[in-house]
């Protein structure tokens, strides 16, 4: 936000196609412009705020898509699960009044990074919810597995899944890993079908780990070319893989809540 002027009060509405979506887009530009807001009609930079509407999906989108921006989100829910998107269309005049008011709260997001890096060169990926290691075309594939310098397991299954405690709920939650409140800064491994056996001895329950220490991973020659890394349900495909080191990244997002404890009501309400 370099050179920008905060006084001009520029907001950010960022939404899907599904025509909810749109309606509540245009209703929401409206209240804001006659409340003395601006509201632009690409990506602004220099904005205060992002609000993104539609379900979470547009949300882990909307911040992939802009790299990460240091301006923080909120997220306003046309979707189906929304536990990024805490304010509900009927609800947008009470929350510019909680805005306007300052009467909110910034909780910050941490994320997960992967380095990978194959024979030839090292690549650099940033998830949100989880970066996920798994055979391509569902194949078992085999990795030896160290955290912070010290061995742990020769790991046989269909994958691991790295996810930051926001992406606890997603793909790690259906896989059978723990609930992480959000605010703790640690990473968790999921397993994904592991295998036991005399040859394999993988870990069959998640395991946490705290924010300092790095998670490394070998796939055995045979495997090399059989990996598939999927960052927050986005699959990428590198050849030759021989090594993938995941920590929590030094970069973190902002996200404005209405409710610091919305995430126990969120979690019956969408769980329970």
């Amino acid at each position: 936000m370099t050179n920008c002027n905060l006084n001009n009060h520029i907001i950010n509405i960022i939404h899907n196609n599904d025509k909810e979506s749109i309606k509540t887009a245009e209703e929401l530009a409206k209240k804001l412009k006659s409340h003395g807001y601006q509201v632009s009609n690409t990506y602004d930079y220099c904005a205060e705020l992002n609000i993104c509407i539609g379900g979470d999906g547009a949300f882990l989108r909307a911040v992939h898509n802009y790299s990460f921006p240091d301006i923080p989100f909120v997220g306003v829910n046309t979707g189906h699960l929304g536990f990024f998107q805490e304010i509900s269309p009927s609800d947008l005049d009470n929350f510019i009044e909680s805005y306007k008011k300052k009467d909110y709260t910034m909780e910050e997001i941490y994320l997960v990074e992967a380095i990978i890096c194959t024979r030839t060169s090292c690549i650099e990926l940033v998830g949100i919810n989880e970066i996920v290691i798994k055979g391509i075309n569902s194949k078992v594939i085999h990795m030896n597995v160290s955290i912070a310098d010290n061995y742990l397991e020769r790991f046989s299954g269909d994958g691991l899944i790295i996810s930051t405690p926001t992406g606890s709920t997603a793909y790690s939650y259906s896989a059978g890993g723990s609930i992480i409140f959000p605010t703790l800064k640690v990473l968790q491994i999921t397993p994904l079908a592991p295998i036991s056996s005399k040859v394999y001895r993988s870990l069959t329950t998640s395991a946490i780990v705290q924010h300092d220490m790095v998670i490394k991973v070998n796939p055995e020659y045979r495997d090399e070319n059989s990996i598939l890394m999927v960052v927050d349900g986005i699959q990428h495909k590198y050849d030759n893989i021989v090594e993938i080191n995941l920590k929590l990244s030094d970069m973190t997002i902002n996200k404005l809540t209405l409710d610091p404890h919305n995430f126990w009501w969120n979690l019956k309400d969408k769980f329970i």
